[in-house]
Formats: C-alpha cells, structure tokens, sequence
C-alpha cells in the first residue's frame, strides 16, 4: 500500500539525517576538536542544549525506527492500530526536529561562545550576536568574522557551518515528519488495500 511504502521512504530518510544531526552537536561541543573548552564552560550554551542529540538524533531515529517496522505490519487492524501509533511517533518526531530547529537558528543569530578584547581586557561571552545600539549581528557583516574572535580559533566558521546544517536537517525533518501526521491519518481511516472482507465461500 502507499501508506506503508510511504513510511519506509520516511523512516529510511530520517536515518542518516539524524546520525548528521547528533554529529554536528558533538562537534559544536568540542572547537578546535579540543575537550578541555567544554570541560571549562566555553562552549555556547545552544550547543550545551544537545538538542542535535537527543532532538533531532535520538528521538527522530526512535521515530525512524517505527516508520519501518510498521511498514511490514501485516493484516487490517493491526495495521489500523499501528498507523494509530504511527501518529504518535511523528508528532514526537515532529516536535523534537522543531525544537532542534529553533536551537539552532537561536546560535546562528546569538553567535558563537568566545574569548575577546573587552575593555577590562580578555573576556569570555558572545560579542558576535545582535546589538541594537552598535550592529545588527555578524551574519550581516562578515567583517567581524575574523579580528573579535580570538579563542577558539575559527570559533565562527565552525558555528556558522554546523548550526546551519543542523538547522537545515531538523527544518527537513519537521517537514517529513509532518506530512507523515497526514499519511498516517490517512491510513488509519482508509486502513490497508487488504482490509476487506476476504470470506470464501463454503463449499457444500
């Protein structure tokens, strides 16, 4: 049935978007491929959230997992009952794509976590993001991508990238997420080509 194919096509997509998502978070926690900035606090608090992890990684593979076993579910209500469950899994799958979503378009525009020149002199925070009264933010003015920053080194470029692609996937992943609400409805109304009513006759 398209219903189950459908699922399958949904649950294989989602796979690798979610194994890119979990390893984009991980990077984010380590600048420079170096530990000892998460050990210290400075890393930004967006990458912190791990929304890449247990967001779009965990819970979207858990929903990918559900997309393709129900896909070889066989007879009419058992598949009734799992396009039920199906329905579930997707908005879980859905809301936890979302919050990555918004994660991660909250580090782009914030900025990343870095070490400056401040007028006391060398200071951690995020000099990068919006600031009515000086600049609306460094997405508008690569400029500042290079100079304010100096420690990690190519702290920006590495945010820019990795929120991005997260960003970008767990935006791919609302989306499939959402029309698989809609497929599985649809399945739980109209049930499996099969679900009719197959009786033979008797024969006397």
């Amino acid at each position: 049935m398209c219903v189950s194919r459908y699922l399958r096509c949904v649950g294989v997509s989602l796979v690798p978007m979610a194994i890119v998502c979990m390893l984009c978070n991980i990077l984010l926690l380590l600048p420079e491929l170096d530990i000892h900035f998460l050990l210290e606090g400075h890393v930004t608090k967006e990458a912190t959230w791990a929304t890449g992890l247990w967001g779009s990684g965990f819970l979207v593979l858990l929903s990918a997992r559900a997309f393709i076993r129900t896909s070889r579910t066989k007879g009419c209500w058992a598949f009734r009952s799992q396009m039920l469950c199906q329905v579930l899994y997707s908005c879980v799958g859905l809301l936890a794509a979302f919050i990555c979503f918004l994660v991660s378009g909250t580090g782009l525009v914030n900025g990343p976590l870095c070490q400056y020149n401040s007028p006391s002199g060398p200071t951690w925070g995020a000099p990068l993001g919006p600031d009515p009264d000086r600049h609306s933010g460094y997405l508008y003015n690569r400029t500042m991508w290079s100079g304010v920053c100096m420690k990690p080194e190519s702290v920006v470029q590495w945010n820019v990238v990795l929120f991005a692609v997260m960003g970008t996937i767990s935006a791919l992943q609302v989306l499939l997420c959402g029309l698989n609400v809609l497929n599985s409805m649809m399945g739980l109304i109209l049930g499996q080509g099969s679900c009719q009513n197959k009786v033979s006759p008797v024969s006397v």
